[in-house]
């Protein structure tokens, strides 16, 4: 499950360094979501790491991610050496031998595979919109996804109610774990069913694919209808930022 995650997040900068104490990933766009450390194997040198990732992060909001596959005293250690701890992210996982809620999804909405990058675009547009990602990082953003080094991993799937994009989920299929990722739904949508039909179209690609486990990390709004299909928390994320 964590190497699962951590290949999402890593995906949004180039191939690792060979640096093996520090993970990190750097993007370049101005959102913390797109750059930041997903773990340190070691906190034996927890001062020079903190010093080495903020000269590699410097000039981009970043993130620090705490997670399971983190040492037990990374944020102790962070907050000694001045990050702030922002929030916490249920991690929750399902099995994915288990059948999935058949539920017609809303009158009109079909649920479609981005397979063409001429209409990654607009996937973007609507994620970005959800995710308040200012429109000005829009290209960029599509070009990072279109380079992305495991393209071959992840499906990424919109929901299409009356000719437009209203609604987005990406879903990376990897280490017998599909990663349900960017679950998002236009403001202008919400409360219709359409957060459910994606989910469980993620839950499909999963399984068509062979794995084991789905697994995601759950927003407070996001959370009871994770639930309702059975996701089950078994571990957190807590976020961390340092002062500019």
């Amino acid at each position: 499950m964590t190497a699962n995650f951590r290949q999402y997040l890593t995906g949004w900068g180039p191939a690792e360094d060979g640096d093996s104490d520090l993970e990190h990933f750097r993007s370049g766009l101005a959102a913390p979501q797109f750059n930041g450390v997903v773990r340190v194997r070691s906190l034996d040198a927890a001062e020079q790491l903190t010093a080495t990732a903020r000269e590699r992060l410097a000039g981009v909001p970043w993130w620090w991610w705490v997670g399971p596959d983190s040492p037990a005293d990374t944020s102790a250690a962070l907050a000694a050496h001045g990050a702030r701890e922002l929030t916490t992210i249920p991690v929750m996982v399902r099995p994915l031998d288990q059948e999935v809620d058949p539920t017609e999804p809303p009158a009109g909405l079909r649920i479609e595979a981005v397979t063409d990058r001429g209409h990654l675009p607009e996937l973007v547009r609507t994620y970005s919109a959800s995710m308040g990602v200012a429109p000005g990082l829009e290209s960029d953003i599509v070009r990072v996804e279109s380079q992305r080094r495991d393209n071959a991993d992840i499906v990424r799937l919109a929901a299409v109610l009356d000719g437009r994009v209203v609604g987005t989920t990406v879903v990376i299929a990897a280490h017998d774990v599909a990663g349900i990722f960017i679950v998002h739904v236009a403001d202008t949508h919400r409360r219709r069913g359409i957060g459910k039909a994606l989910t469980a179209a993620a839950l499909r690609v999963g399984q068509d694919r062979g794995m084991r486990l789905a697994a995601l990390a759950a927003s407070p709004a996001g959370e009871p209808l994770y639930r309702s299909f059975g996701f089950v928390e078994v571990s957190q994320y807590r976020l961390f930022a340092f002062p500019a």
